[in-house]
């Protein structure tokens, strides 16, 4: 196993770019995952990785030392702690940190049961909603996630700090919303889009078949085109001063009505 001293080291160089630019991320088809526990989900949703790096003394107070019992030791490099405090992101770290594959996320990707239930993001502002709304789906055990937004990038840090691992465990795909139409059209799913306008209370909504809800942004909510060829609206009620929840909220609310309706 290598051993890294140096903040120098090209492999450090190159983690400190991929935590800091999506660009470099989708370039090079890499991204850092940094935590034992998300390391461990992503190696269970059959992730590779490039290498990976960790701290002896760190990792020794990790809840999950398992996380290093399936990485080959080709790719494993040991590094100091003032090496590994240059390339981790977040604070209290268990001390080990993977460079992994990007995967596939087109729409073709994804293996949907007989009767799906699916969450479309559209224009999904930060990485704190994209995966908070990633929790939900994980415990929801939503079929799949689709993100209409071709700019989103679902490997940023952020996103996954704040998914906690989810974005590993749950079927993501991203999409322009055209083509999201035309996939769920051809697979029979009912879609219904949430806005503060509709007529119909999200309640009232049968979610019991194949069926994707839509949520816009908090600051413009849905584009026209989804408020268009949705097959239905929903809302859901609000009785104080203020009539905008965040959008994690409101599709957490909505999915577990869903799940409710469905028996689980």
């Amino acid at each position: 196993m290598e051993k890294i001293s140096s903040v120098q080291n090209s492999r450090i160089k190159n983690i400190q770019k991929l935590s800091a630019k999506s660009k470099e991320r989708k370039e090079q088809g890499l991204f850092v995952i940094e935590g034992a526990r998300e390391l461990s989900l992503a190696v269970a949703g059959s992730y590779s990785f490039d290498s990976v790096f960790y701290c002896p003394e760190l990792f020794a107070g990790t809840d999950y030392p398992q996380a290093l019992q399936s990485i080959p030791p080709k790719i494993l490099y040991e590094v100091s702690a003032a090496v590994f405090g240059k390339i981790a992101y977040r604070e209290g770290s268990d001390g080990i940190l993977a460079v992994a594959k990007s995967k596939d996320h087109s729409l073709s990707s994804l293996h949907l049961p007989e009767n799906p239930f699916i969450i479309i993001l559209e224009s999904v502002e930060k990485p704190g909603n994209l995966g908070a709304v990633l929790r939900t789906a994980d415990a929801a055990g939503v079929d799949a996630l689709i993100i209409c937004d071709l700019l989103t990038d679902v490997y940023n840090p952020n996103t996954i700090r704040s998914s906690i691992g989810c974005i590993f465990t749950v079927p993501v795909a991203v999409s322009e919303n055209t083509e999201a139409l035309s996939f769920l059209r051809a697979n029979g799913i009912r879609t219904f889009a949430a806005e503060l306008q509709a007529s119909q209370w999200y309640q009232d909504a049968d979610f019991t078949g194949p069926s994707a809800i839509i949520m816009g942004t908090e600051a413009d909510g849905l584009s026209p085109f989804w408020l268009k060829d949705a097959d239905a609206r929903i809302k859901i009620p609000m009785r104080g001063k203020i009539d905008s929840l965040n959008v994690s909220v409101s599709t957490a609310v909505i999915t577990f009505e869903a799940m409710r309706q469905r028996g689980f």
